[in-house]
This record gives structure tokens, sequence and C-alpha cells, in this order.
């Protein structure tokens, strides 16, 4: 990645420019056999249309702060992409009444409905599926993203040097999108990472830690993340076997 990138979106954006065809994010759900791979390009489409949505549909602003209710899961990173994109504060696991608007999973609709403000719901089905019938209150995210633009550019500059994300209270607290580059970069070295690398991922998204392998340090490094919920429902011999199918090269679990 480029030495001049200051903020996640800046990472994708050389990435990018890099090589778009190659694989960024493959995710596995072990609860359901699901298997996801967004390449460079693919993933960067998403995060371009759900900025537009959070930009122009949602009316959010530089500064205003995102709950964000969601799991380790694609969909997920795409929603701190857009974020960033935007400039909008994802606070993952943040207090919905404390936040502008909410993004929220089928487990968490009750716990976002204490937000006033734009609230969008993921059913985080295979495919990026929708809801059945749409949470009342919520916008669904499957339904609203199609339509969207395949190009992003935001109304106002984003500051690297403004708050970027929240997580893990006063471990981590809130970091800067300058920080935040910089950790992600951190994490990738001592992680051992390189472009190219494949770091597979069983940690919640609910630390640091577990979005910086998840997500950041493989983007910062020019790897791929092979990003697994429910990890612990595979089979004995199942995680060698994803580790070999996969060319993992590093873990975090």
């Amino acid at each position: 990645m480029n030495a001049t990138d200051r903020t996640p979106a800046d990472l994708l954006r050389s990435a990018l420019a890099a090589d778009p065809g190659r694989p960024l994010i493959t995710f596995y759900d072990d609860a359901t056999g699901e298997r996801v791979e967004l390449s460079v390009a693919t993933f960067a489409n998403w995060v371009a249309k759900t900025a537009n949505l959070l930009q122009d549909d949602l009316a959010a602003q530089p500064g205003d702060r995102l709950a964000l209710l969601l799991p380790a899961h694609w969909q997920t990173a795409v929603w701190l992409l857009a974020c960033s994109s935007v400039g909008v504060v994802a606070d993952v696991g943040g207090d919905p009444a404390g936040a502008d608007l909410v993004v929220s999973g089928p487990d968490s609709l009750d716990a976002a409905r204490a937000c006033s403000g734009e609230r969008v719901a993921l059913a985080l089905r295979p495919l990026g599926g929708r809801f059945p019938q749409a949470p009342e209150g919520f916008a669904d995210y499957a339904v609203e993203v199609p339509s969207q633009g395949d190009r992003f550019a935001p109304y106002a500059p984003v500051d690297p040097d403004e708050p970027a994300l929240a997580v893990g209270g006063a471990v981590v607290g809130e970091l800067t999108g300058a920080e935040l580059v910089e950790r992600a970069r951190a994490d990738a070295g001592a992680l051992g990472l390189a472009p190219g690398s494949r770091l597979l991922s069983g940690l919640s998204y609910d630390t640091w830690e577990g979005l910086s392998s998840g997500l950041y340090a493989p983007l910062a490094a020019g790897g791929s993340v092979v990003l697994c919920r429910h990890l612990d429902q595979l089979a004995d011999d199942g995680l060698a076997k994803r580790v070999e199918d996969e060319r993992v090269t590093a873990t975090a679990k």
C-alpha cells in the first residue's frame, strides 16, 4: 500500500489501483455452510454503493456517529469502509441511543430501536439476501443498496485526523483514520503479513484485534483475509483443510 494512505478508504483505493482482481475477503459461515469470495473490485463496488446510500439516502455527514451492531461478516467490513469513505464514525457495538444512525443485524433489532435517527437492518442471509419482510422501522439494506451508484465521491473531504472508529471502550476507545491505518500497519508487521498474504481470522469484530485481523491489517499489507464466523462449528479436521485449500499463510483465532 502507499505510504501516503491515511484512512482505510485510502488503503482500499490503493488496493484497487494495484490489483483489482485479487481476492480481498473470503467469508465462511460454518453455521450455514456459506462461502463468499470478494475481489478487491467487487468489495470496492459494495463499499461505493453503501457509501452513496449513507451519504445520500441516509443524509450522513462527516462526524456523525453510526452504531454498528453486526457480527464479523463480509457486509460488516463493507459498512466499515463505507463509513470511512464518508467520514462517519463507525461505533462498533455502540449505544444506538447515542448514535445519529444505526445499522443492525437480525439479532439486535430491539436494541437498535433506541436510535432516534435512521435505522438500517441487514438480514445477513447468504448472497446478501433480503428479509422476507423488512423489520418495522428499518430500511432493508438488501433492498436499498443495489440501486445506488457504483462510484462514490464525498461531498466533503474526509479528515484523517478526525475520529473514524470506536471499539472496545477504554481499551482502544476512538481512533482517527490516521491512527487506525498506523495501527493496522503495525499489526500487519507483527503478523508477518506482506503483499499476497492470506490471513485466516476466526475472531469476532467486537475488539480491535478482531477488526484488525479480520480486515484492516490484511488490507494495509496488500494481503487478504479468510474471515470465518462460527468457526467452532467446523469439524475437527476442517480447519487444517481450510488452511490448505485457501492457501492461508497466517492465522488469528
